[in-house]
């Protein structure tokens, strides 16, 4: 077992840029491996960052996202979001790259995340009341999330106090030039009712969102 020291941590790239994402599902798997996971277990994690900078697209890399795998005794991950690794139980899920990437650096515990998603509901109200139509950003759907006790207990070791894959990630993650003069909340969620006008304007075509 080898114990990861956040604190010791160096930011390697943007939030889903290639660096980041290998960085995140080696640290993923390195935490799954080291936990007490049963020997049957079939489990699938995959996350996709659509609308990414074209930045983070570049030499032909297909797509800004990362997976970790548990599949006939193995574990693996890496850049990407492979049909297999999506087929399996788990947890799979898109956004908007825009919609998660600044608060995504925030490091917290449990209560911490409560506060970030419900700041991150108020602000996809606002952008709903904006643009005057339900659920622009096109969240939702996709198959039911599945975590089980041991790869929860893996993943999640030690979130209270800094540790945690969240919490590798954010300290792996740099700072996005496209969010510096934007407002905020305290868990750095971009705060949609106090733009500007050209703010606005300028968050909803990151999110790839029609006014």
């Amino acid at each position: 077992m080898t114990e990861i020291n956040v604190a010791d941590l160096e930011p390697v790239g943007e939030f889903g840029s290639l660096a980041w994402c290998e960085a995140c599902a080696g640290y993923g798997v390195q935490l799954l491996e080291d936990g007490d996971l049963p020997p049957d277990t079939a489990w699938g994690f995959t996350e996709i960052y659509t609308h990414a900078p074209a930045r983070l697209l570049e030499n032909g890399r297909e797509m800004s996202a990362y997976f970790i795998m548990v599949k006939d005794g193995r574990i693996t991950g890496g850049d990407g979001a492979p049909a297999e690794c999506r087929a399996l139980p788990g947890f799979h899920v898109e956004y908007p790259w825009a919609s998660i990437c600044n608060q995504s650096r925030t490091k917290y515990g449990r209560e911490g995340q409560m506060r970030r998603s419900a700041q991150e509901k108020v602000m996809f109200q606002q952008i709903e009341e904006y643009v005057g139509r339900p659920n622009p950003l096109g969240l939702g759907g996709g198959p039911k999330h599945v975590w089980p006790r041991e790869v929860g207990m893996a993943l999640g070791k030690g979130m209270e106090e800094g540790g945690g894959l969240h919490n590798i990630a954010a300290s792996l993650q740099t700072p996005s030039p496209e969010f510096a003069d934007l407002p905020t909340t305290d868990m750095a969620v971009p705060d949609f009712e106090a733009m500007t006008d050209e703010q606005k304007r300028r968050f909803l075509a990151l999110l790839a969102v029609d006014a």
